[in-house]
Protein backbone atom coordinates (compact mmCIF):
# COMPACT_ATOMS: atom_id res chain seq x y z
CA UNK A 1 0.00 0.00 0.00
CA UNK A 2 0.97 3.40 -1.01
CA UNK A 3 1.77 5.93 1.98
CA UNK A 4 -1.25 8.24 0.06
CA UNK A 5 -3.48 5.72 0.15
CA UNK A 6 -2.50 4.85 3.86
CA UNK A 7 -3.55 7.97 4.83
CA UNK A 8 -6.68 8.38 2.63
CA UNK A 9 -7.69 4.83 5.12
CA UNK A 10 -7.01 6.29 7.98
CA UNK A 11 -9.31 9.94 6.58
CA UNK A 12 -11.99 7.30 6.18
CA UNK A 13 -11.47 6.10 10.11
CA UNK A 14 -11.30 9.41 11.07
CA UNK A 15 -15.06 10.41 9.58
CA UNK A 16 -12.62 13.55 7.74
CA UNK A 17 -12.36 11.80 3.98
CA UNK A 18 -13.96 14.31 1.42
CA UNK A 19 -13.48 10.96 -1.54
CA UNK A 20 -15.03 7.72 -1.83
CA UNK A 21 -13.01 5.34 -1.30
CA UNK A 22 -13.37 1.83 -3.19
CA UNK A 23 -11.31 -0.98 -0.92
CA UNK A 24 -11.63 -4.77 -1.53
CA UNK A 25 -9.38 -8.01 0.33
CA UNK A 26 -7.70 -9.58 -2.23
CA UNK A 27 -5.87 -12.77 -1.42
CA UNK A 28 -5.55 -16.75 -3.43
CA UNK A 29 -9.03 -17.14 -3.80
CA UNK A 30 -9.11 -14.44 -6.64
CA UNK A 31 -5.87 -13.50 -7.78
CA UNK A 32 -4.17 -16.43 -9.08
CA UNK A 33 -7.23 -17.08 -11.30
CA UNK A 34 -7.50 -13.66 -12.66
CA UNK A 35 -4.00 -13.17 -13.15
CA UNK A 36 -3.74 -16.25 -15.68
CA UNK A 37 -1.68 -18.58 -13.33
CA UNK A 38 -2.22 -21.81 -11.16
CA UNK A 39 -3.24 -21.29 -7.32
CA UNK A 40 0.06 -23.87 -6.77
CA UNK A 41 2.04 -21.76 -8.70
CA UNK A 42 0.75 -18.40 -6.65
CA UNK A 43 1.43 -19.97 -3.48
CA UNK A 44 5.18 -21.42 -4.50
CA UNK A 45 6.62 -18.79 -6.53
CA UNK A 46 7.50 -15.51 -5.18
CA UNK A 47 7.77 -14.00 -8.67
CA UNK A 48 4.76 -15.12 -10.27
CA UNK A 49 2.99 -13.53 -6.40
CA UNK A 50 4.67 -10.76 -6.97
CA UNK A 51 3.41 -9.84 -10.35
CA UNK A 52 0.16 -11.08 -9.68
CA UNK A 53 0.08 -8.20 -6.84
CA UNK A 54 1.43 -5.37 -9.05
CA UNK A 55 -0.86 -6.46 -12.11
CA UNK A 56 -3.88 -5.92 -9.82
CA UNK A 57 -2.54 -2.47 -8.38
CA UNK A 58 -1.49 -1.07 -11.90
CA UNK A 59 -4.68 -2.39 -13.51
CA UNK A 60 -6.94 -0.86 -10.11
CA UNK A 61 -4.73 2.31 -9.01
CA UNK A 62 -7.51 4.02 -7.61
CA UNK A 63 -8.63 1.00 -5.37
CA UNK A 64 -6.77 -0.07 -2.00
CA UNK A 65 -6.26 -3.21 -2.00
CA UNK A 66 -6.10 -4.89 1.55
CA UNK A 67 -3.91 -5.83 3.35
CA UNK A 68 -2.15 -5.55 -0.05
CA UNK A 69 0.56 -8.12 -0.53
CA UNK A 70 -0.91 -10.62 1.83
CA UNK A 71 1.75 -13.34 2.15
CA UNK A 72 -0.17 -15.91 2.79
CA UNK A 73 -1.18 -20.03 1.85
CA UNK A 74 -5.05 -19.96 1.39
CA UNK A 75 -6.31 -21.53 5.31
CA UNK A 76 -3.47 -23.43 5.97
CA UNK A 77 -1.20 -20.60 7.07
CA UNK A 78 -2.23 -20.35 10.59
CA UNK A 79 -3.15 -24.24 11.54
CA UNK A 80 0.02 -25.55 9.45
CA UNK A 81 2.10 -24.13 12.94
CA UNK A 82 -0.10 -26.21 15.13
CA UNK A 83 0.91 -29.55 12.98
CA UNK A 84 -2.06 -29.73 10.64
CA UNK A 85 -1.34 -31.45 7.54
CA UNK A 86 -1.36 -29.36 4.36
CA UNK A 87 -3.35 -30.45 1.14
CA UNK A 88 -2.55 -28.60 -1.70
CA UNK A 89 -4.53 -28.84 -5.20
CA UNK A 90 -3.17 -27.24 -8.70
CA UNK A 91 -5.50 -24.71 -9.23
CA UNK A 92 -7.92 -24.68 -6.22
CA UNK A 93 -7.39 -23.63 -2.51
CA UNK A 94 -5.75 -25.44 0.12
CA UNK A 95 -7.10 -27.34 2.96
CA UNK A 96 -5.60 -28.10 6.30
CA UNK A 97 -6.30 -31.47 8.12
CA UNK A 98 -7.61 -31.89 11.69
CA UNK A 99 -5.08 -32.65 14.64
CA UNK A 100 -7.52 -32.71 17.47
CA UNK A 101 -9.76 -35.57 17.13
CA UNK A 102 -11.13 -35.51 21.15
CA UNK A 103 -11.13 -32.30 23.36
CA UNK A 104 -8.81 -34.39 26.17
CA UNK A 105 -5.98 -33.63 23.22
CA UNK A 106 -6.02 -29.74 23.66
CA UNK A 107 -3.88 -30.48 27.19
CA UNK A 108 -1.07 -31.49 24.88
CA UNK A 109 -1.53 -28.85 22.01
CA UNK A 110 1.45 -27.25 21.98
CA UNK A 111 2.46 -23.64 21.77
CA UNK A 112 3.55 -23.24 18.73
CA UNK A 113 6.65 -21.09 17.86
CA UNK A 114 5.76 -18.12 15.70
CA UNK A 115 9.47 -17.83 14.59
CA UNK A 116 9.87 -21.37 13.09
CA UNK A 117 6.63 -23.51 13.09
CA UNK A 118 4.63 -24.28 9.97
CA UNK A 119 4.27 -22.34 6.96
CA UNK A 120 5.08 -19.13 9.30
CA UNK A 121 8.99 -18.60 8.42
CA UNK A 122 7.90 -19.01 4.70
CA UNK A 123 5.14 -16.27 5.12
CA UNK A 124 7.52 -13.73 6.62
CA UNK A 125 10.92 -14.93 4.27
CA UNK A 126 8.84 -13.98 1.48
CA UNK A 127 7.82 -10.51 2.53
CA UNK A 128 11.71 -10.19 3.25
CA UNK A 129 13.52 -11.45 -0.18
CA UNK A 130 10.26 -9.29 -1.64
CA UNK A 131 10.20 -6.21 -0.04
CA UNK A 132 12.56 -4.10 -1.97
CA UNK A 133 10.63 -5.03 -5.38
CA UNK A 134 8.01 -3.61 -3.20
CA UNK A 135 9.68 -0.28 -1.99
CA UNK A 136 10.87 0.30 -5.18
CA UNK A 137 7.19 0.37 -6.55
CA UNK A 138 6.10 2.99 -3.79
CA UNK A 139 4.44 0.01 -1.66
CA UNK A 140 5.06 -0.47 1.82
CA UNK A 141 3.68 -3.68 4.18
CA UNK A 142 0.94 -2.00 6.27
CA UNK A 143 -0.91 -4.87 7.87
CA UNK A 144 -0.08 -7.87 10.31
CA UNK A 145 -2.46 -10.36 9.05
CA UNK A 146 -4.04 -13.28 10.78
CA UNK A 147 -6.57 -15.75 11.13
CA UNK A 148 -8.94 -15.62 14.48
CA UNK A 149 -8.61 -17.56 16.91
CA UNK A 150 -12.14 -19.13 16.24
CA UNK A 151 -11.41 -19.54 13.11
CA UNK A 152 -8.72 -22.01 13.77
CA UNK A 153 -9.90 -23.64 16.16
CA UNK A 154 -12.34 -24.98 13.87
CA UNK A 155 -9.85 -26.19 11.39
CA UNK A 156 -7.81 -27.39 14.33
CA UNK A 157 -11.17 -29.97 15.24
CA UNK A 158 -13.31 -29.38 12.96
CA UNK A 159 -16.51 -26.56 12.85
CA UNK A 160 -19.16 -29.10 13.99
CA UNK A 161 -16.88 -30.43 16.62
CA UNK A 162 -15.98 -27.09 17.56
CA UNK A 163 -19.04 -25.41 18.43
CA UNK A 164 -20.45 -28.65 20.03
CA UNK A 165 -17.64 -28.02 22.38
CA UNK A 166 -18.68 -24.50 23.43
CA UNK A 167 -21.67 -26.01 24.22
CA UNK A 168 -21.43 -28.70 26.05
CA UNK A 169 -17.47 -28.09 27.58
CA UNK A 170 -17.19 -24.57 28.35
CA UNK A 171 -13.39 -25.18 29.86
CA UNK A 172 -11.80 -27.11 27.14
CA UNK A 173 -12.98 -24.48 24.43
CA UNK A 174 -11.64 -21.48 26.84
CA UNK A 175 -8.30 -23.58 26.53
CA UNK A 176 -7.97 -24.18 23.27
CA UNK A 177 -8.92 -20.33 22.75
CA UNK A 178 -6.74 -19.06 25.33
CA UNK A 179 -3.85 -21.09 23.55
CA UNK A 180 -4.91 -20.06 19.67
CA UNK A 181 -4.88 -16.34 21.13
CA UNK A 182 -1.91 -16.35 22.59
CA UNK A 183 0.00 -17.62 19.24
CA UNK A 184 -2.38 -15.38 17.47
CA UNK A 185 -0.78 -12.15 19.51
CA UNK A 186 2.34 -13.52 19.02
CA UNK A 187 2.15 -13.66 15.79
CA UNK A 188 0.98 -10.11 14.65
CA UNK A 189 3.40 -9.08 17.20
CA UNK A 190 5.91 -11.00 15.21
CA UNK A 191 5.26 -9.58 11.57
CA UNK A 192 5.65 -5.92 12.75
CA UNK A 193 8.72 -6.53 14.45
CA UNK A 194 9.69 -8.22 11.02
CA UNK A 195 8.31 -4.72 9.44
CA UNK A 196 8.43 -1.86 10.91
CA UNK A 197 6.05 -0.15 8.42
CA UNK A 198 3.45 -2.28 9.90
CA UNK A 199 0.62 -0.28 11.53
CA UNK A 200 -2.59 -2.24 11.01
CA UNK A 201 -4.21 -5.66 12.26
CA UNK A 202 -6.11 -7.76 10.11
CA UNK A 203 -8.07 -10.30 11.42
CA UNK A 204 -10.52 -12.96 9.81
CA UNK A 205 -12.63 -14.69 11.70
CA UNK A 206 -16.06 -16.29 10.26
CA UNK A 207 -17.04 -18.13 13.00
CA UNK A 208 -17.57 -15.28 15.48
CA UNK A 209 -20.88 -15.39 12.51
CA UNK A 210 -21.92 -18.71 14.01
CA UNK A 211 -22.38 -17.76 17.92
CA UNK A 212 -25.20 -16.20 19.70
CA UNK A 213 -25.27 -13.16 21.86
CA UNK A 214 -23.84 -14.86 25.19
CA UNK A 215 -21.24 -17.49 23.42
CA UNK A 216 -19.54 -13.57 21.74
CA UNK A 217 -19.73 -12.37 25.02
CA UNK A 218 -18.11 -15.09 26.37
CA UNK A 219 -16.36 -16.63 23.79
CA UNK A 220 -15.31 -13.92 21.18
CA UNK A 221 -14.63 -10.38 22.84
CA UNK A 222 -11.97 -11.28 25.42
CA UNK A 223 -10.01 -13.22 22.51
CA UNK A 224 -10.24 -11.02 19.77
CA UNK A 225 -9.75 -8.15 21.50
CA UNK A 226 -6.65 -9.18 23.21
CA UNK A 227 -5.79 -10.23 19.14
CA UNK A 228 -6.31 -5.97 18.34
CA UNK A 229 -4.20 -5.19 21.45
CA UNK A 230 -0.93 -7.16 20.50
CA UNK A 231 0.60 -3.79 19.60
CA UNK A 232 -0.68 0.01 19.35
CA UNK A 233 -2.60 -0.48 15.98
CA UNK A 234 -4.60 2.85 14.51
CA UNK A 235 -6.08 0.34 12.11
CA UNK A 236 -7.97 -2.56 13.55
CA UNK A 237 -9.69 -4.39 11.14
CA UNK A 238 -11.72 -7.33 11.43
CA UNK A 239 -13.24 -9.65 8.69
CA UNK A 240 -16.89 -11.93 9.55
CA UNK A 241 -18.83 -11.87 6.50
CA UNK A 242 -21.06 -14.57 8.14
CA UNK A 243 -23.95 -13.49 10.35
CA UNK A 244 -22.52 -10.03 10.97
CA UNK A 245 -25.20 -8.82 13.39
CA UNK A 246 -24.58 -10.75 16.71
CA UNK A 247 -20.62 -9.40 17.12
CA UNK A 248 -21.53 -5.85 15.80
CA UNK A 249 -22.41 -4.44 18.73
CA UNK A 250 -19.55 -5.70 20.55
CA UNK A 251 -17.10 -4.28 18.16
CA UNK A 252 -15.97 -0.84 19.55
CA UNK A 253 -15.37 -3.13 22.77
CA UNK A 254 -12.90 -5.78 20.99
CA UNK A 255 -11.29 -2.55 19.80
CA UNK A 256 -12.49 -2.88 16.02
CA UNK A 257 -12.21 0.21 13.61
CA UNK A 258 -13.04 -1.34 10.09
CA UNK A 259 -15.79 -3.83 9.52
CA UNK A 260 -16.23 -5.84 6.31
CA UNK A 261 -19.16 -7.67 7.08
CA UNK A 262 -22.14 -9.97 4.97
CA UNK A 263 -24.06 -8.57 1.91
CA UNK A 264 -27.24 -10.09 4.23
CA UNK A 265 -27.06 -7.07 6.33
CA UNK A 266 -27.47 -3.13 5.18
CA UNK A 267 -24.99 -0.75 5.54
CA UNK A 268 -27.10 1.73 7.42
CA UNK A 269 -27.87 -1.41 10.07
CA UNK A 270 -24.45 -1.83 10.83
CA UNK A 271 -23.71 1.55 11.21
CA UNK A 272 -26.70 2.25 13.61
CA UNK A 273 -25.39 -1.52 15.59
CA UNK A 274 -21.16 -0.85 14.80
CA UNK A 275 -21.51 2.80 16.16
CA UNK A 276 -19.75 6.13 14.76
CA UNK A 277 -15.95 5.14 15.83
CA UNK A 278 -16.33 2.16 13.47
CA UNK A 279 -15.72 2.18 10.14
CA UNK A 280 -17.44 -0.14 7.63
CA UNK A 281 -16.19 -2.01 4.15
CA UNK A 282 -18.81 -2.85 1.88
CA UNK A 283 -20.93 -5.00 0.80
CA UNK A 284 -22.66 -5.92 -2.88
CA UNK A 285 -22.94 -9.32 -2.57
CA UNK A 286 -19.21 -10.88 -3.90
CA UNK A 287 -20.64 -13.91 -5.86
CA UNK A 288 -24.40 -13.37 -7.42
CA UNK A 289 -23.05 -9.68 -8.28
CA UNK A 290 -20.02 -8.86 -8.36
CA UNK A 291 -18.81 -11.88 -9.66
CA UNK A 292 -21.55 -13.67 -11.71
CA UNK A 293 -23.61 -10.76 -12.88
CA UNK A 294 -22.81 -8.54 -16.09
CA UNK A 295 -21.32 -5.46 -15.71
CA UNK A 296 -24.03 -2.96 -16.32
CA UNK A 297 -25.89 -5.22 -13.39
CA UNK A 298 -22.42 -4.67 -11.29
CA UNK A 299 -22.98 -0.63 -12.18
CA UNK A 300 -26.62 -0.62 -11.17
CA UNK A 301 -26.72 -2.32 -7.68
CA UNK A 302 -23.41 -0.51 -6.95
CA UNK A 303 -25.18 2.70 -7.10
CA UNK A 304 -28.47 1.22 -5.40
CA UNK A 305 -26.34 0.46 -2.67
CA UNK A 306 -24.93 3.48 -2.22
CA UNK A 307 -28.02 5.67 -2.43
CA UNK A 308 -29.39 3.50 0.32
CA UNK A 309 -26.69 5.14 3.04
CA UNK A 310 -27.39 8.39 4.03
CA UNK A 311 -23.99 8.88 6.00
CA UNK A 312 -20.92 8.00 3.91
CA UNK A 313 -18.65 9.40 5.92
CA UNK A 314 -16.76 6.43 7.39
CA UNK A 315 -17.55 3.98 4.74
CA UNK A 316 -15.86 2.46 1.87
CA UNK A 317 -17.27 0.38 -0.52
CA UNK A 318 -16.20 -2.68 -1.42
CA UNK A 319 -18.05 -6.35 -1.40
CA UNK A 320 -19.42 -8.20 1.51
CA UNK A 321 -16.46 -10.51 2.01
CA UNK A 322 -13.16 -10.83 -0.15
CA UNK A 323 -12.99 -10.97 -4.21
CA UNK A 324 -14.28 -14.31 -4.56
CA UNK A 325 -12.91 -16.64 -7.75
CA UNK A 326 -14.18 -15.61 -11.22
CA UNK A 327 -14.37 -12.19 -10.67
CA UNK A 328 -13.74 -9.87 -14.17
CA UNK A 329 -11.87 -6.89 -14.19
CA UNK A 330 -14.60 -5.68 -16.33
CA UNK A 331 -17.21 -5.94 -13.38
CA UNK A 332 -14.33 -4.20 -11.46
CA UNK A 333 -14.30 -1.74 -13.78
CA UNK A 334 -17.91 -0.90 -13.39
CA UNK A 335 -18.06 -0.86 -9.57
CA UNK A 336 -15.35 1.80 -9.30
CA UNK A 337 -17.63 3.81 -12.31
CA UNK A 338 -20.43 3.04 -10.31
CA UNK A 339 -18.71 4.60 -6.96
CA UNK A 340 -17.09 7.29 -8.84
CA UNK A 341 -19.90 8.55 -10.99
CA UNK A 342 -22.96 8.34 -7.86
CA UNK A 343 -24.84 11.71 -7.78
CA UNK A 344 -27.43 11.69 -5.09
Amino acid sequence: MKDVQWERLLAVLAGKSSNREIGFIIDSPWLPGWAGVSTLDYYASDEIWLRSNLKALERFPEMIFLPGFWSEYGMCTEPSAFGARSVWYESNLPHAEKVIHDPEEIDRLPQPNVTSDGLLPFVISRLKRMEPAIEAEGHRYRFAVTRGPLNIATFLMGTTEFLLMMAMDPEKTHLLLDKITRFTEEWVAFQKSCFPSIEGILLLDDIVGFVGEEECREFVVPYLKRCFHAFEAPVRFFHNDAFGLTCAPFLQEMGVNLFNFAFDHPISQMQELCGPEVALLGNLPPRDVLAAASPERVYEETQKMMAAVADHSRVIWSCGGGIPQQVPTENLAAFSDAVHSFNR
